[in-house]
């Protein structure tokens, strides 16, 4: 699926002189900067957790001295216009803030939506032994670095964790989570004793991730910050980003995670989560030209 991609100037969207096929290829294709992916919702009309996003590219920028091409508010004038075009049907951008310029770059493509199924059933990870150099913020040369693991993403694999000396830190297109429950738990009492494990630091402190952790409290979870062990036995685990929102695990690296299928607290984590986007979610607004 052919990617759009513009430059943003104060005078308009300049079309790139190249076609890209992903919107990986696309970033490969400018400068190094700083970047976001996100998805539309609710008819391209609103962005989960937009204003984190923005705050990717412009806190970033600010502290290097950067002036961005463009500012916020016109910056969501563009997504929104964009975002239009491809209606009714969803999108799915990327937004690049280059560190030599303060050029800010946008790839869009529709956006498909995951298959039911794959919430249903869960989906198969496997690991690789790599993180990311400055985990706080979301470079684009980590897309280049990790290009052969991303290769890897085909098939029954759905994504690649990203681990070091044993310990899961993140995913290397989204945010990890175990889920554990005391064995003296029984099933009836099972909700006032799970235990979300997540590593604090050494990761990309996710828009989705914020949200998630906020819903897993309301929940009755109580929260360990620390990055779950690979040989460590887990009762649920998945995954989130920004597009996917939460993503059960059923097999680690071919290793059944629990029972093999999806658990109860994902379950529950996800049904929070479809209704804190529905009311929560931020509206893009079209230019008022």
């Amino acid at each position: 699926m052919t990617v759009k991609g513009f430059r943003l100037t104060p005078r308009g969207n300049q079309p790139l002189d190249f076609t890209a096929s992903s919107l990986d290829e696309l970033t490969g294709r400018v400068s190094d900067g700083f970047y976001t992916t996100f998805s539309t919702l609710s008819g391209g009309t609103r962005v989960l957790g937009l204003s984190a996003h923005l705050e990717r590219l412009y806190a970033p920028a600010a502290q290097l001295g950067l002036h961005p091409s463009v500012d916020e508010a016109t910056l969501c004038r563009r997504i929104a216009e964009l975002a239009g075009e491809n209606l009714p049907r969803e999108s799915r951008l990327r937004l690049i803030l280059t560190k030599d310029t303060g050029d800010i770059y946008i790839g869009i493509q529709p956006f498909m939506p995951l298959p039911e199924s794959v919430y249903r059933n869960g989906v198969h990870v496997l690991t690789a032994a790599m993180k990311r150099r400055n985990p706080r913020i979301k470079n684009t040369d980590f897309i280049a670095r990790s290009a052969e693991q991303r290769k890897q993403v085909r098939g029954d694999v759905f994504e690649i964790l990203l681990t070091k000396n044993g310990s899961i830190f993140e995913g290397m297109t989204s945010n990890f989570y175990a889920v554990k429950v005391p064995q003296d738990s029984s099933r009836t009492h099972v909700k006032s004793h799970g235990v979300l494990v997540t590593a604090r630091y050494g990761i990309l402190l996710g828009v989705t991730r914020r949200v998630v952790l906020r819903l897993a409290r309301e929940e009755g979870m109580s929260i360990e910050y620390r990055a779950p062990r690979l040989d460590e036995k887990f009762d649920e685990a998945f995954l989130t980003s920004s597009s996917r929102g939460i993503v059960p695990i059923v097999a680690i690296d071919g290793k059944p995670v629990g029972q093999g299928k999806p658990g109860a607290w994902t379950k529950a984590l996800s049904l929070a989560y479809q209704a804190y986007v529905e009311e929560r979610s931020e509206w893009i607004r079209p230019s008022s030209k």
